[in-house]
């Protein structure tokens, strides 16, 4: 028990250390330059302290039981069964996990020019057919940047000849379809894989595989852009929340918490299933271990539903409202300087974020550390939320930043050890998560709502941006890890070098 009172209390050290500089950012608005209503403060305050909790039990929960759990079936799926039903059963997996991510619902809402189910199966078959790709590239230990290439050339040239309304929203799909509960078992699930084998590039394959399902749903509704010529592509935001006491506050609350609960256990099903199907045939695990494992399903549980509560019902409203406020400013280009400090500090409340950088500060045995990955990923994304709403005044198409990016990040690639270009791509999927979601894409569209822009065209975006930037930021950690590596090992081979000059005589005068 003072194992798991240790861990609550560092994982809620963690969570306020992530949001508390969120909460004081837009307090500092409200009470300065964007006045924000009192209902929408007091959803946006409700939903910090659920986001908070929701965080310190997601975080605990994912690693006691998605890291083990995916580590666990990787390893036995790479040891025990055929290339065929191990290609079979990946597939499965991200079909299945996919159909079930909440944030994709919301997605097919965005589109109404094609069928909701449609393009949540065709998401789903693009997710599970990468997973298969980067499990092949896994286990025959082939190149991430040859694919990461091939496959954005492909995306590049279906882009121009899909409208360009629906070019922001297929990028927007890659970040939105690999959600905080999927990524921490994914990535877990290559560490799995990866152990199995023994060469010294295992290590670098381990990562790479949230980078190659990333592609998976740009390529699919980019192809159903082609097949259903979608033109009406409008999108309305929903009204803002009045909330006149707090009886209702409450209310409004509890009125959204069926549906989340709902949502998350459709959400987590499948991957218990999977766990379970595999330890009845195969894991056999031990009933202590499995009992972790069980209090981490729950804790994850738990810790889902507050913190999407608390991010979809508190924070949509506020980011939507102060996007409005600041854009309507007479000096409205201030809203760069202010989307830059608010993606800097954002993306350390994303919940997967944490589970990543653990992940790589244990398989790398704190070689990359954890911090200075962070710090990578927040001036990634404190970049890309500048460049958004550039894009949200100006109007000006995202192509313009997302290819000469991907062509940097990939260009990088062949300059770097191969295990930061690995963890450079893995980082993008989990940046864009939750609160990019519920509070950036908000943010933005306000801003556009204000300045008369269309919100579809110059708004949805910022997700695909988001993911995007941190593949430079981090890439580039990686040559200042490389520069100083070699630097050391210089300085330690020409002091060696020279204690070799020494005689007998010198060494015992000194």
């Amino acid at each position: 028990m003072n194992y798991y009172q240790t861990r609550f209390s560092d994982k809620l050290k963690e969570a306020l250390k992530a949001v508390a500089p969120i909460i004081g950012i837009v307090l500092l608005l409200s009470f300065t330059i964007a006045p924000i209503p009192p209902s929408i403060l007091l959803l946006f305050l409700f939903g910090a302290v659920l986001l908070i909790i929701g965080m310190m039990f997601f975080t605990l929960g994912a690693e006691l039981s998605m890291t083990p759990m995916g580590e666990k079936v990787g390893t036995k799926m790479a040891k025990t069964m055929h290339l065929g039903t191990i290609l079979f059963l990946c597939f499965l997996l991200g079909f299945v996990i996919t159909i079930s991510e909440p944030d994709l619902q919301v997605l097919a809402e965005q589109v109404p020019s094609i069928p909701n189910y449609t393009l949540i199966l065709a998401v789903a078959c693009g997710v599970g057919f990468f997973l298969v790709v980067a499990m092949l590239r896994m286990l025959f230990s082939k190149s991430l940047s040859t694919l990461l290439i091939f496959f954005y050339i492909l995306v590049a040239v279906l882009t121009l000849f899909v409208p360009k309304d629906f070019v922001a929203v297929a990028f927007d799909s890659g970040g939105v379809t690999t959600g905080p509960m999927t990524v921490p078992f994914i990535m877990a699930l290559g560490i799995g894989f990866a152990a199995v084998r023994s060469d010294k590039h295992a290590e670098d394959d381990s990562f790479g595989l949230v980078s190659l399902c990333s592609i998976g749903p740009i390529l699919a509704v980019l192809l159903l852009g082609l097949l259903y010529h979608p033109e009406d592509t409008g999108y309305v935001p929903a009204p803002l929340p009045d909330i006149q006491d707090s009886i209702e506050l409450w209310q409004h609350f509890a009125g959204n918490f069926p549906a989340y609960i709902k949502e998350i256990a459709v959400s987590l099903f499948p991957i218990v299933a999977f766990f379970g199907a595999f330890q009845i045939v195969s894991l056999k695990l031990k009933k202590k271990t499995l009992y972790k494992i069980l209090i981490g399903i729950a804790d994850t549980y738990i810790g889902l539903v507050l913190f999407l509560t608390g991010a979809n019902v508190g924070f949509m409203p506020a980011g939507n409202h102060l996007g409005q406020m600041i854009a309507d400013l007479p000096f409205r280009f201030i809203l760069i300087p202010i989307g830059m400090v608010i993606g800097f500090f954002i993306v350390k409340a994303e919940p997967a974020v944490y589970v990543l950088m653990d992940q790589v500060e244990e398989i790398t045995s704190g070689a990359i550390p954890g911090k200075a990955m962070g710090l990578s990923m927040s001036l990634g994304v404190a970049a890309s939320v500048g460049i958004a709403m550039i894009r949200v005044l100006t109007g000006v198409s995202i192509l313009w930043f997302i290819v000469p990016g991907y062509i940097i990040a990939i260009c990088l690639s062949f300059f770097v050890p191969k295990i930061f270009t690995a963890i450079a791509f893995d980082s993008g999927g989990v940046a864009s998560g939750p609160m990019t979601a519920t509070f950036l894409l908000p943010f933005a569209m306000g801003a556009c709502q204000a300045v008369g822009g269309n919100i579809v065209r110059d708004a949805f975006g910022i997700v695909a941006m988001v993911a995007m930037t941190p593949l430079i930021a981090i890439q580039i950690l990686g040559a200042v890890y490389q520069y100083k590596s070699r630097t050391a090992e210089a300085m330690e081979a020409a002091g060696a070098a020279y204690l070799d000059t020494w005689g007998d005589d010198d060494v015992i005068e000194l």
